[in-house]
């Protein structure tokens, strides 16, 4: 066997090596990309759960509320504007503009279900109903977590947006268009520590 021919072997086998390593560090961002848009799925869910029990929620206070029609309006307003958010971003949780659209919603969707508890709170008969205590606990316990998802979430997306900014990662994730994923944490995090108190014991 010929020096030319050991060299040779010896590149291709370096080139081997070289697009395997590529396809590697490729495969690991497909993979990455994948878990955070996984871990978005389960926010979707606990926020369905979510929109489900506002409606409910508002129907029990309105027949206390009769003089507060404008707070329980902009509940269900703001409501339908983060279920519309939440099913963009659902579509596409890759997207920066979908996951700021839900941060916008999800906060005014807060501030709107805060000035509704804080209203229930000067109504003792609407505190002391059975349903609204339910459906309190259970909006509660939904919070609770979508919390949690979203934190699993935004775990994925720092893993991810981590492995495609290092080197050589970097070069693979522009070639590819790997774009950087957004996290989501509402807009103003001192209303989030302020979530609305729903507990009516």
């Amino acid at each position: 066997m010929g020096a030319a021919m050991v060299f040779l072997l010896i590149a291709l086998g370096g080139l081997a090596a070289i697009i395997f390593y590529v396809i590697g560090l490729y495969n690991k961002l497909v993979q990455l990309k994948n878990r955070f848009m996984n871990a978005f799925a389960q926010i979707d869910v606990q926020l369905k759960r979510r929109y489900d029990l506002i409606p409910n929620l508002v129907e029990t206070a309105k027949g206390y509320l009769k003089h507060e029609r404008e707070t329980l309006e902009n509940v269900i307003q703001a409501r339908n504007q983060a279920a519309s958010a939440a099913a963009l971003a659902a579509k596409s949780p890759d997207s920066a503009e979908a996951i700021t659209g839900l941060k916008g919603a999800e906060t005014m969707l807060t501030g709107a279900l805060g000035k509704l508890f804080a209203l229930v709170e000067a109504y003792p008969d609407l505190k002391a109903n059975q349903n609204m205590m339910q459906l309190s606990e259970e909006l509660t316990s939904t919070e609770n977590k979508i919390a949690f998802a979203r934190q699993a979430f935004n775990d994925a997306v720092m893993y991810y947006n981590t492995q495609r900014e290092v080197f050589p990662s970097v070069i693979i994730a522009s070639m590819f268009d790997f774009k950087p994923a957004t996290l989501l944490e509402l807009d103003s995090p001192e209303e989030e520590r302020k979530a609305p108190k729903v507990s009516f014991t």
